[in-house]
């Protein structure tokens, strides 16, 4: 190549490279003023990093950030993270990170992602880091976070505390190629709130993996829901429509709530290898609440592998499976049982769905229970059942 060529070639490049530096921005941002000012100019590659402080309340829409160069808003010092009190609402984004944020104080949502209203361009590419949302919603309808119409989320070593009493922790409306992984989500057991994570709106491929739920809501896991017509994502085709499809649930842990594990018009879901203890009424219930012909009865759960301690005495049965549901879909296999207030009694027989391989009557050994310990202790009977370690996890998650 001659020197001309290369310098032609060079000359070529360079707007190119121009572009791609100027991409890249890191915005370090002290008040609100700042804040407000960064986010209305937001472009693929900026990181908006907080100092410490409060900001009060942000809405932004149209933050559209590209592979590889998301829009990030997040800490300036991950351990001195700042408050977002009024919460945090984004509206019609792509490509979006948020990390090491807390968001306090919302009267209603904490954190609101969404489609804008707009069925056929999805939110989507959004990922959740180390979050901390606590004490929102009051006692609305309203939500830890609120997900609608969003395609490709990922949520990470979030926790949830004390939402909305009619809402849910993390309410998933309409999202598909979700993962909620290693996130916490506690609640007051004296007056629960409606659920903790809920996946609903036509929702699919939703994964909830290695998180805790502690007296998270009234049913910890709301597979599937009750959704207005108007609000499903992709809309109702009028035929063998369901609130949720393919649903996994594996190497979670569950204290309390009336209910852990609730199936509620959901068309598939694979739940394996998570530890409930000392449910409040049921285990687990199976439930169509979407009416009309369109609708798919809930059907094809799946239980594998799971770790139950209970009282009897706290239980009004173990299973609760309502009508309107292809109950004779969904199947319990090699399930641990132990009565913590009755450690000679067997594992119950009947709850009216099938059950295969059932296994308990012996003392789990948890290492410590009460204090949220769930690991098994050496000798356990229970070794295969409940929440594995992870070096026990096969690396792809299956």
């Amino acid at each position: 190549m001659t020197r001309a060529s290369c310098l032609l070639l060079l000359a070529s490049l360079t707007p190119l490279v121009s572009r791609a530096a100027a991409a890249d921005r890191r915005v370090e941002i002290r008040t609100r003023e700042e804040l407000r000012a960064a986010a209305a100019a937001a472009r693929p590659g900026d990181t908006l990093a907080l100092a410490a402080g409060s900001y009060g309340a942000l809405f932004a829409a149209h933050w559209q950030g590209r592979p590889g160069q998301p829009i990030r808003l997040c800490a300036l010092d991950p351990q001195a993270p700042p408050v977002l009190e009024g919460g945090l609402h984004l509206s019609a984004c792509a490509h979006v990170e948020l990390r090491d944020l807390v968001v306090r104080g919302a009267p209603h949502n904490g954190i609101n992602i969404d489609d804008g209203g707009d069925l056929a361009t999805p939110a989507h590419h959004v990922k959740l880091v180390n979050l901390l949302v606590e004490d929102v919603g009051g006692r609305a309808n309203a939500d830890g976070i609120k997900l609608s119409g969003v395609f490709d989320v990922a949520v990470e070593s979030c926790t949830v505390r004390r939402w909305g009493r009619g809402g849910s922790a993390l309410d998933l409306v309409g999202c598909h190629r979700a993962t909620i992984e290693r996130c916490t989500f506690e609640d007051d057991p004296r007056e629960p709130a409606a659920s903790g994570v809920q996946a609903k709106g036509g929702s699919s491929e939703v994964a909830i993996r290695r998180c805790r739920f502690v007296h998270a809501g009234q049913r910890a896991v709301n597979a599937g829901g009750s959704t207005g017509k108007p609000y499903f994502r992709p809309a109702l085709t009028g035929k063998d429509d369901a609130e949720a499809r393919r649903i996994t649930i594996e190497d979670c842990s569950f204290v309390g709530s009336q209910a852990p594990l609730a199936f509620v018009g959901v068309d598939g879901a694979i739940v394996r290898h998570n530890t409930l203890y000392a449910p409040q009424r049921w285990v687990l219930r199976i439930l169509q609440e979407s009416s009309g012909p369109e609708f798919l009865p809930c059907r094809n759960v799946q239980l594998s592998r799971n770790l139950v301690a209970y009282r009897r005495s706290e239980l009004r049965s173990f299973a609760n499976i309502g009508p309107g549901t292809a109950s004779e879909t969904c199947a319990l296999d090699a399930t641990y049982w132990f009565a913590l207030d009755a450690p000679q009694a067997p594992p119950p027989a009947e709850l009216g769905v099938r059950q295969t391989h059932v296994a308990g009557g012996a003392d789990p050994l948890f290492r410590d229970a009460e204090q949220g310990d769930f690991r098994l202790r050496e000798g356990s009977p229970a070794r295969g059942y409940g929440v594995r370690e992870e070096r026990d996890q096969p690396k792809s998650g299956k």
